[in-house]
């Protein structure tokens, strides 16, 4: 088997304590290309590049858009964050809070993890809206993630409110069924995750493999936003794409 057939490494979650495997990559000569993390090791020689979104970014697009439609108007918002002490929740939390710290106007008045997870963004919406008047107090949901704010969504139609309404809905990852949400009027906006991170790891590999070009250490994927209006096309676009 030729080096070439194993060259990609995807960095998990957890991602510190990879100095030794890595090292024995390099003693073997195996290039290691990382999708999706980056990855804390003290010797970044130890790998080739990382492709991954940028998601401190991923939350200042999300800040943006929501400072744009309310155009001075007062918004307080609740935050579905992702599983605690994961860098991709950490990021998009710094992202967005960072931006709309500028806006006056736009508070996060409740914060919480909803681990990521449908079940449990309900769940920890449901507590939010408990807490605040009934959800009459909030203006926004922030969610990490897609999968959260469709829990939220639920959680906020058993209250009897409209959600993408009474309460907007921002999160992250570009899934189909926020599509889904958007074409029913139950969600506003989702900054789309780029699944092609393969395709720029796979050029820089034949790069290097032709010519012995080096990548980047960090190459970064595009992060789009994506409103209702493009919710039936995107949703065609990602019908075979596995999810």
């Amino acid at each position: 088997m030729s080096h070439f057939e194993v060259e990609f490494a995807i960095a998990p979650v957890v991602q510190t304590g990879w100095d030794p495997v890595l090292q024995e990559a390099k003693e073997a000569e195996i290039p290691v290309f990382l999708l999706d993390r980056n990855i804390t090791v003290k010797d970044d020689g130890l790998f080739m590049t990382g492709v991954a979104a940028d998601s401190v970014h991923e939350g200042e697009v999300a800040a943006q858009w929501l400072i744009k439609q309310q155009d001075g108007k007062a918004c307080n918002v609740v935050e579905l964050q992702g599983t605690v002490g994961a860098s991709v929740a950490l990021d998009r939390k710094k992202g967005f809070l960072d931006t709309v710290a500028a806006v006056p106007t736009i508070k996060i008045i409740r914060t919480q993890s909803g681990d990521f997870t449908r079940s449990k963004g309900k769940e920890v919406m449901e507590s939010f809206i408990k807490a605040e008047n009934n959800g009459r107090n909030i203006c926004a949901v922030y969610a990490h993630n897609d999968d959260m704010a469709i829990g939220a969504i639920q959680a906020i139609k058993e209250a009897g409110l409209k959600p993408g309404t009474d309460i907007k809905i921002i999160s992250i990852d570009g899934v189909p069924d926020i599509f889904k949400a958007m074409m029913s009027g139950e969600a506003n906006a989702s900054v789309e995750l780029t699944p092609n991170m393969a395709g720029p790891a796979f050029d820089a590999l034949l790069a290097y493999k032709k010519d012995g070009t080096l990548p980047p250490k960090h190459i970064k994927t595009e992060s789009k936003l994506f409103e209702p209006g493009s919710a039936e096309a995107q949703l065609e676009l990602k019908k075979d794409m596995g999810y």
